[in-house]
């Protein structure tokens, strides 16, 4: 069921895309992936060794899915986003193998978040923009931008600039949201 790959993107011999998936140019499908009819993936996106990216789910552009990463159905990562290896999405809250119905719950996972390797995102969540998950976290509800959560289930811990770094620890959102160093950054480009 493998088609050969149009020459602006990368697929791994082992590989599988199948007809009506869609890649964006610049992207890299890499070993034992798999990209279900109906998806649509972005460009300059990197798709690690056994990826797999369900029918109906959409990838922005310049994402990072890490090794052995399976994205069901009913999720929607938007650009830059970082997913860690091992990262688990559901898409059903009640799973029955012996059910003849069940209903798709949607994730989605705002631009420029980072979800921290072997996390479990449960169906329903939706991550804020530039959020960050931390590794083997356990998302069980919504997960505000330009914060820090952790553990089972996961929490909040701290806000974050854009570029990750920690800005303060308090509950309340601080009026700046960029770090001392991008502050500078954005200053010296004006």
């Amino acid at each position: 069921m493998r088609r050969v790959p149009p020459q602006n993107f990368f697929a791994h011999d082992t590989a599988i895309i199948e007809p009506n998936a869609t890649i964006g140019s610049g992207t890299s499908v890499w070993h034992h992936a798999h990209v279900r009819d109906g998806a649509e993936v972005g460009s300059s996106c990197v798709l690690g060794k056994g990826v797999f990216v369900d029918t109906g789910v959409a990838v922005g552009d310049r994402c990072k899915i890490q090794n052995n990463v399976s994205v069901y159905n009913g999720v929607t990562i938007s650009d830059d986003v970082f997913v860690g290896p091992a990262v688990t999405f559901t898409n059903d809250l009640v799973p029955r193998a012996f059910a003849d119905t069940w209903e798709i719950t949607a994730t989605s996972v705002g631009r420029g978040a980072s979800i921290g390797a072997n996390a479990t995102i449960v169906c329903g969540s939706s991550l804020g923009e530039f959020c960050m998950v931390g590794a083997g976290s356990v998302v069980t509800r919504d997960v505000r931008p330009y914060s820090l959560v952790m553990g089972n289930p996961a929490r909040f811990h701290a806000w974050v600039c854009r570029c990750g770094q920690v800005i303060s620890r308090e509950i309340d959102q601080p009026d700046e949201l960029s770090c001392a160093t991008c502050v500078e950054k954005q200053g010296a480009l004006s």
